[in-house]
């Protein structure tokens, strides 16, 4: 149903407004999960579908039976991102969180922007817990999938989770051509950077970079 709204959206929006799909990664074990997703997909980009997003759920919730964490490059993804740049379409990776996702509130203070999140949503709150993979482990796996998918067009949703440190986000501009991030949500993040240095950084790689918010639109009543 949300797939259907935003093609609405689109289809009425004079070329202004284009659309996103997902697919179910949950599935990701069952019989022929690679063909299904990109018959949904296809089917999606037929109705004006621009881009797809993965989230952060890949690398932070989906498991093995065996109890280990399902990563982005997990070979099981492999022909849906490869269907994705046949179509020469982008896709959007919301993948790992903030560092404050693994730090404790009282290393975050309750004026830091994502302490309200993790308090009203402990499930994705990451201190203390050893069962869990590292944001390094996550943003390897990212990488990987970059290097496997020179190709596939990429945007690292909020500052491709890289937001402390733009030399971080500087490198990975470097190492993979088609890796782009956004803006969403983690403007402060910038704004807490040396100016100059933030200057710098966003002349030289303006291409690099969408603006975008996290931000929802609602019809006014």
């Amino acid at each position: 149903a949300q797939v259907r709204n935003a093609m609405t959206v689109h289809n009425h929006s004079g070329g202004r407004a284009g659309g996103c799909t997902t697919f179910d990664p949950y599935k990701f074990q069952d019989k022929d999960f690679d063909r299904n997703t990109i018959n949904i997909l296809n089917g999606d980009f037929r109705a004006g579908a621009i881009a797809v997003k993965i989230w952060k759920n890949i690398g932070m919730d989906l498991k093995m039976p065996s109890g280990q964490y399902v990563m982005p490059d997990n070979p099981v993804f492999e022909p849906i991102y490869k269907d994705i740049e046949a179509h020469n379409k982008t896709m959007i990776a919301h993948l790992a969180e903030p560092d404050t996702c693994w730090e404790s509130f009282a290393q975050m203070g309750p004026m830091n922007p994502d302490y309200n999140y993790y308090k009203q949503n402990p499930y994705w709150h990451f201190y203390g817990r050893k069962d869990v993979p590292s944001k390094a482990e996550i943003l390897k796996a990212r990488d990987h999938l970059l290097e496997m998918n020179p190709h596939l067009r990429v945007v690292g949703a909020h500052l491709g989770s890289m937001e402390t440190n733009v030399d971080e986000i500087a490198k990975r501009f470097d190492r993979y051509p088609n890796f782009n991030v956004d803006t969403a949500a983690r403007i402060v993040y910038l704004m807490k950077q040396p100016r100059e240095k933030m200057r710098a950084f966003l002349i030289k790689y303006q291409d690099g970079i969408c603006s975008g918010t996290d931000g929802g639109i609602r019809q006014a009543k």
